[in-house]
């Protein structure tokens, strides 16, 4: 028995089965009633929300053989003659021609199709309707061909091109645009998928817990198309009923909890976990660009709850789970998180070490320093407008998961807050073997060049190493800085940074870090001179710092 995907099974149409594309079926449809239909339209939007669908619609209301029938909406085709059943399925028509313009995008097919245009229709009462997909990729050369019919256009002949780029159309063809109407299909929410996935169940006679349906429609990033065909690849992973484990399973998504998990290891300071629990991403074969991608939807959704808001179209699994955390947090924290994974998603996509890329992600998250309001600060030292004494303003100091109401806030560091103890040369060295042994069971070769260096000195989060045989080892372990620092910030629970300094060499600052060379003045250090300028500036921020041990942020 031949199946047919649900895609295409439960494709519009008519005009009113376009799901939120309310405006653009009303334009169309009330073209065709008004007989006021354009030679050209353009359709842009993503992927999967209806445009070609509503090109065919378009085209077998033109050619539909019982158009005007008193059971037949105006404007509306019938969908049940056998021209409106043709055009629906995309077989072979004399007056309704689909061309991919990705493979058919020179400027030959152009002069083809735009002779072919140039024979009338089959009937006195049919349109010819070119349906031109993937429109951005024709030529240049191929717009300039086409634009002579697009101002002189034959009658009863319709071009419909879609697009899901419409900007690249304005780049290289912009007087185009000018001689065509142009429809923005919107990208459809979760919740109205997810509803559309409850009817077709319903239609199919297939069970479906409610949070698969859901999952799949929050996977499917507002197109329609792709919902149904993640919908045909989860009841063809098993038997029985969808349900949402099913579903992950099928499309290889990370689990709600993995995700709880990690936010509550956050939420507890224990960057001890990141390394464990990143391995079993890779023992699992998690996708990284996956798990970051929800990541980023999970804190999402925790701003939106710690905002005040009602977050929509989740699982009750993730919605539990959002609950459970949020307590933990601030909305300046989250804020800050998210700004952390935005700057690290890039590199995570295109990394070729994106396990690290990931770890150090996530140590950064677990050691997270807490945000304060810098009114508060101000009025515990009795130093900023209605200043009280110290200790009434700690006990009525907001907790860490209040939400802030302040409108105007800095976020300061407390370098105190974060887990373990100051950093000590003895503390360093003792630990120093243990942490070369834990970095050989992953990097045998980075290991091995750092029993060529030993701890000489700690400055504040410094770690000074002096590097024996430079010419050999020097190099590369500069090169894995960061995964070194990684390592040295999860043993120590606290931010560390190493610098380099070739045994024998000039103990100089200017000269520590890049093997002997000149260090240059960096992002950090512009940083610092630029928030030492606020502080000498702001006499109270600086008592402020001062007197509670705190760091300022950008």
């Amino acid at each position: 028995m031949t199946h047919t995907a649900l895609a295409r099974k439960y494709r519009p149409t008519r005009f009113g089965d376009l799901i939120a594309q309310e405006h653009v079926a009303a334009g169309l449809r009330g073209a065709v009633a008004k007989q006021r239909v354009a030679h050209a339209y353009l359709l842009t939007g993503p992927r999967g929300v209806g445009k070609t669908s509503a090109a065919r619609i378009l085209a077998m209301a033109l050619n539909c053989e019982r158009r005007g029938a008193p059971e037949v909406p105006d404007g509306e085709p019938c969908a049940a003659c056998d021209s409106c059943r043709r055009i629906w399925a995309g077989s072979a028509n004399l007056d309704v021609v689909e061309i991919d313009a990705a493979s058919n995008r020179g400027v030959d097919d152009a002069r083809d199709l735009r002779e072919r245009a140039m024979y009338a229709a089959s009937g006195p009462e049919r349109h010819k309707v070119y349906i031109i997909d993937e429109a951005h990729m024709l030529t240049r050369e191929a717009w300039n061909a086409l634009l002579k019919i697009l101002e002189e256009p034959p009658p009863r002949v319709v071009f419909v091109f879609a697009t899901t780029e419409p900007q690249k159309i304005a780049n290289t063809a912009a007087p185009v645009l000018s001689r065509v109407q142009r429809f923005d299909f919107r990208r459809l929410g979760p919740q109205l998928i997810a509803d559309r996935l409850r009817q077709v169940v319903a239609a199919e006679g297939v069970a479906a817990e409610d949070d698969a349906l859901v999952l799949i429609a929050r996977v499917a990033a507002g197109g329609m198309r792709d919902a149904l065909s993640l919908l045909d690849q989860a009841l063809a992973f098993g038997e029985g009923a969808v349900t949402a484990a099913r579903v992950r399973d099928a499309l290889g998504l990370i689990a709600d909890e993995l995700y709880a998990e990690v936010l509550e290891a956050i939420a507890q300071r224990r960057p001890e976990t990141v390394f464990p629990f990143v391995a079993r991403l890779v023992e699992g074969g998690a996708d990284f660009a996956e798990f970051v991608n929800g990541l980023g939807e999970v804190l999402r959704l925790l701003a939106i709850r710690m905002l005040g808001g009602e977050p929509q179209g989740i699982t009750d699994a993730l919605r539990q789970v959002v609950e459970r955390v949020a307590p933990a947090f601030s909305a300046g924290d989250v804020l800050r998180m998210l700004h952390l994974l935005q700057e690290a998603e890039t590199a995570i996509r295109r990394n070729a070490n994106a396990r690290l890329a990931v770890e150090t992600l996530l140590l950064r998250y677990a050691l997270l320093d807490r945000t304060v309001e810098l009114g508060q600060v101000l009025a515990a030292l009795g130093t900023g407008p209605g200043a009280e004494p110290a200790g009434a303003a700690a006990e009525r100091a907001p907790s860490r998961g209040a939400p802030d109401a302040t409108p105007a806030r800095a976020v300061l560091r407390d370098s105190g807050a974060v887990a373990g103890a100051a950093l000590s040369l003895d503390a360093v060295r003792q630990r120093w073997d243990g942490l070369c042994a834990s970095l050989a069971e992953r990097r045998p070769m980075l290991a091995a060049a750092l029993g060529h260096a030993q701890v000489s000195e700690v400055r504040g989060r410094d770690v000074v190493l002096v590097v024996h045989d430079t010419d050999v080892h020097l190099p590369g372990l500069e090169k894995n800085r960061q995964e070194i620092e990684t390592a040295m910030s999860a043993a120590f629970a606290a931010p560390v940074r190493v610098v380099f300094r070739p045994a024998g060499g000039d103990r100089s600052p200017e000269r520590e870090g890049g093997g002997g060379s000149v260090r240059r003045l960096d992002q950090q250090s512009e940083r610092d001179q630029r928030l030492r300028a606020y502080r000498a500036k702001d006499q109270a921020l600086d008592a402020a710092a001062e007197a509670l041990d705190l760091e300022l942020l950008d």
